[in-house]
C-alpha cells in the first residue's frame, strides 16, 4: 500500500443529508480489508481523481480517499477494489430464498457475499455485512477464498447457481465476476441480488456472466429513498437497464408498515413495474423490525395479501408473498396468466408441484411462461410435501471446499 485511505468518505454527488457522511467507525477492519484489494475495473481517471462507475454514485474520489460505500478507495490514482475473499463463509440457500420464483425452482443457490454497501437501510436484514463499516456492532469474520474454491463447494452441494448476496454486489462486482467467469465454465447459472444502484457500465461488465438479477425496489418515494442512502430514480433506471439487457428479472419491495406501506404507495411500485413488464415477478415481503428501525410493527397477513392484491389490479402477472410461508394463501404460487392452472404449488422455500411443460409452457392452454426453467421439465424439480421435506429446503452454511 502506498497511501492510506482517510477515515472520510468523498461525498461528490450524494445526497446532502445522507449519514454516510460519517467516517469509517471500524478502522480495524477497513485496514484488514483494504489488504485484500486489486486494482479495480470500473473506473476512469478524471484529471487527479479516480471516478467509479460501480454502482449509480458515481464517486469522484481524490487520493487517499474512499466512496460511498467505504470499500472502494483511490490509492496512487489507482482504484483498489475488494477482491479475494467472503463475509461470514458460504450459504447453500434455496433458489427461492433469493427470491427466484422463476429460476429453476427447487435448485439451490451457493451464496456469496462480502463487506460493504453504497445504501445504509435501518432495517436492513444483512446489516452485519452491509453496515460492517458503519456500525461498530457489525461485522463477521471474512474467509480469504479462490473463485476455484467457491465453484467447488457449489459443485460439492449439488447446487445449480452461483450467487451475489448479503452486502451489495456491485460495490464489489470485480469479485463477483472472477468467481462468475469460473462457475460459468463448470456449468453453473450466475446471478445478482442487489439494491439496483446500478450504471450502464456495471451491468454491461456483468451482462456476459450472469442470467438473472434480483432488485429491491424499496418504495416509490424518493426523500424516503434517500433517508436509506440511494435515490428512487438511480433504481427505476437500473430496473429499465437490466429488463432492456435481456436479463431474467425479479422485484422485491419489503413491506415496511409506516414507510412504504401506504396503498398509493404500492399502487405506484406496481404500476411502475408494469410499465417495464408485466411479465416480472414483484415479491411483497414482510418486514420484522431489525437493525436500527425496531419501531414499526411487523407486517400483517392481511397488509401483504391486500399489496399482492393491488399488484394484479395494476396489471402485473407474477406478484408473490414471502416471509410468512403457509399463511397467504395462494400468494406463494405461480398460476398461468391466461387460464389461471396451477402451474407450480410452493410453501415457502419447498416446491410442492411443478407442471410447466419441458419448453416453458402452461401444459393447459400452451401458453408461455416467462422464466428460465429446467430443460427437462417436472423430472429436474425437487419437489416433496412432507415436514421432513420442508425443513431440508432450509438454507444452511457450508465450509468451502
Amino acid at each position: 500500500m502506498q497511501t492510506a485511505p482517510t477515515n472520510e468518505s468523498w461525498e461528490q454527488g450524494s445526497p446532502k443529508s445522507a449519514p454516510w457522511k460519517a467516517p469509517v467507525v471500524n478502522r480495524a477492519l477497513a485496514d484488514t480489508l483494504d489488504q485484500q484489494t486489486v486494482v479495480g475495473k470500473l473506473w476512469h481517471l478524471e484529471g487527479d481523481r479516480v471516478r467509479c462507475v460501480a454502482c449509480g454514485h458515481r464517486c469522484l474520489i481524490p487520493v487517499g480517499r474512499r466512496g460511498i460505500c467505504k470499500v472502494r478507495f483511490n490509492e496512487g490514482g489507482e482504484l483498489r477494489v475488494p477482491f479475494g475473499y467472503v463475509a461470514g463463509g458460504l450459504a447453500s440457500d434455496p433458489v427461492e430464498k433469493k427470491p427466484f420464483f422463476h429460476v429453476y425452482p427447487g435448485s439451490d443457490a451457493l451464496t456469496f457475499g462480502m463487506l460493504g454497501c453504497d445504501f445504509h437501510c435501518g432495517y436492513c436484514q444483512n446489516w452485519v455485512t452491509s453496515q460492517a463499516l458503519r456500525d461498530e456492532t457489525a461485522g463477521t469474520p471474512i474467509v480469504e477464498l479462490t473463485p476455484e474454491q467457491v465453484v467447488n463447494t457449489a459443485r460439492r452441494c449439488g447446487a445449480r447457481l452461483v450467487v451475489s448476496s448479503y452486502n451489495e454486489p456491485l460495490i464489489t462486482a470485480e469479485w463477483a465476476v472472477a468467481v462468475f467467469q469460473c462457475a460459468q465454465q463448470a456449468g453453473f447459472a450466475c446471478a445478482f441480488v442487489s439494491n439496483g444502484n446500478a450504471t450502464p457500465e456495471a451491468l454491461d461488465f456483468l451482462r456476459p456472466w450472469i442470467v438473472a438479477y434480483k432488485i429491491d425496489l424499496k418504495g416509490f418515494d424518493d426523500r424516503r429513498y434517500r433517508t436509506l442512502g440511494g435515490t428512487l430514480h438511480h433504481v427505476t433506471d437500473g430496473i429499465r437497464m437490466v429488463h432492456e439487457r435481456g436479463l431474467w428479472l425479479e422485484i422485491v419491495t419489503l413491506v415496511v408498515p409506516g414507510f412504504n406501506d401506504s396503498e398509493t404507495e404500492l399502487r405506484a411500485i406496481a404500476h411502475f413495474i408494469a410499465s417495464v413488464s408485466r411479465d416480472i415477478p414483484w415479491h411483497v415481503t414482510a418486514f420484522h423490525p431489525d437493525h436500527k428501525m425496531t419501531e414499526p410493527s411487523p407486517t400483517t397477513v392481511n397488509q401483504l395479501i391486500r399489496a399482492a392484491e393491488i399488484g394484479v389490479e395494476e396489471g402485473l402477472h407474477f406478484v408473490y408473498a414471502g416471509n410468512l410461508p403457509g399463511h397467504v394463501s395462494h400468494w406463494e404460487s405461480t398460476f398461468c396468466p391466461g387460464c389461471d392452472e396451477l402451474l407450480i404449488e410452493r410453501s415457502g422455500y419447498l416446491v410442492r408441484d411443478y407442471r410447466i411443460t419441458r419448453d416453458g409452457k402452461c401444459p393447459r392452454c400452451q401458453r408461455t411462461i416467462p422464466g428460465i426453467w429446467p430443460g427437462g421439465g417436472a423430472t429436474e424439480v425437487n419437489t416433496g410435501s412432507s415436514a421432513a421435506d420442508f425443513r431440508e429446503r432450509m438454507p444452511r452454511r457450508v465450509k468451502p471446499s
